[in-house]
């Protein structure tokens, strides 16, 4: 008898200990749910510093003209936007904490050749945006050629010695269309932006102003300004998808007996699967301050249609990606040099910060001083997920 209550008290045991579980498990089940992944979400930015570089020389060469950054594995890279040889880019070294930036040089220039090696020459490229694709240890650059002089823009894939390895080929109504005036790139308004894709697998180009068929350029009152943002597989080096971007007004009417007014979209930045930042910039003539006025949006391209085949916008029927403020630098120029907000061009991610926090660094291209005195102006935001 002894043996028999014992093996029952055990079965009653085991059969007690697996309800428990089962009721533990189901509550479980409905209580956890999945946590937001912070690595890629953004709630907001907050300022911490500006550097503004002073003007100076390597080999020889005037630095300035910084319209593309990216920061990949502990090193720094900026691209210059000339279309006068040398055409180059620089290595940095560029540190900062909670507070503020602690160090800012720029340590090397590359000059950039063409793909049998030899130096770039005037006129053949106007570089824009830069990227390191660490999977192959290349770098990508994008082009606005020179559209009034027949020069294709471009996304050109180089070594990090400079050498071009590849050019990509680009949909036809990219292309400079002299022939006619009712199509094709505006001048000065093409391949501004570019991006990694979140997943690796191919680059994202941007436009900084319509395509004439799409719409018209934007004014200071609203417009359908549409601009095309266009994913590249890096394998086949095909653009294989596309979305519209609808760009702001531009912000204020010119000054001073002054006319010019534009507004573009000057950079992209991929932080999530069809997620981006994206840096807008509008630009009145005949303000003392710069007359820049530019804005981060978040854009979700998530529900947009594929307008890869679409051969004019401003006549189709699609759904472009949302866009959202998340930051205006408005709100910080009383904090910066000679209340300046300049001619903001790149942004990139940077190191995190002692709490873990990512951040995010703008620079600017002073156009090497050619219409007014400008800056090289670097600011740097923490991220809050």
């Amino acid at each position: 008898m002894p043996s028999i209550i014992t093996t029952m008290f055990k079965t009653l045991y085991i059969i007690f200990f697996l309800l428990l579980l089962s009721c533990s498990s189901n509550t479980n089940s409905t209580s956890v749910t999945k946590p937001i992944d912070q690595e890629n979400s953004i709630s907001e930015l907050t300022y911490i510093d500006e550097f503004v570089i002073p003007s100076q020389d390597i080999e020889g060469v005037p630095i300035g003209g910084f319209s593309g950054i990216d920061y990949q594995n502990g090193k720094w890279y900026i691209i210059c936007d000339t279309s006068i040889p040398p055409i180059r880019y620089y290595e940095a070294d560029i540190s900062y904490n909670e507070t503020s930036f602690t160090k800012v040089d720029i340590t090397k220039m590359h000059i950039i050749n063409d793909a049998t090696g030899t130096p770039l020459t005037q006129g053949v490229v106007d570089p824009e945006s830069i990227r390191v694709d660490t999977s192959s240890n290349t770098l990508l650059y994008t082009s606005e050629g020179s559209i009034n002089n027949a020069i294709d823009p471009a996304l050109i894939e180089i070594s990090a010695q400079g050498n071009q390895l590849r050019s990509f080929t680009l949909p036809d109504n990219f292309r400079a269309q002299l022939e006619t005036d009712s199509s094709g790139p505006r001048h000065n308004g093409v391949l501004e932006g570019l991006s990694i894709s979140f997943d690796t697998k191919g680059y994202w180009v941007s436009f900084e102003l319509p395509l004439i068929e799409d719409g018209p350029e934007p004014t200071t009152t609203d417009t359908e300004s549409p601009v095309r943002i266009t994913l590249f597989n890096k394998s086949s080096g095909v653009a294989e998808r596309q979305f519209a971007y609808e760009l702001d007004p531009v912000a204020k009417e010119a000054a001073l007996g002054t006319s010019f007014e534009v507004n573009g979209l000057v950079e992209i930045l991929e932080y999530d699967k069809d997620k981006f930042l994206a840096l807008e910039r509008s630009f009145s003539s005949g303000y003392i301050n710069g007359g820049n006025t530019v804005k981060i949006y978040k854009v979700d391209a998530s529900n947009a249609t594929n307008t890869i085949d679409m051969n004019a916008l401003s006549t189709g029927s699609y759904t472009k990606a949302t866009k959202t403020l998340l930051f205006n630098f408005e709100t910080i120029r009383g904090q910066l040099t000679n209340t300046t907000v300049d001619n903001l061009e790149g942004i990139t991610f940077g190191p995190k910060l002692a709490d873990g926090s990512r951040t995010l660094v703008i620079i600017s291209d002073n156009n090497f001083n050619t219409f007014f005195p400008q800056l090289n102006q670097l600011i740097v935001f923490k991220v809050t997920p």
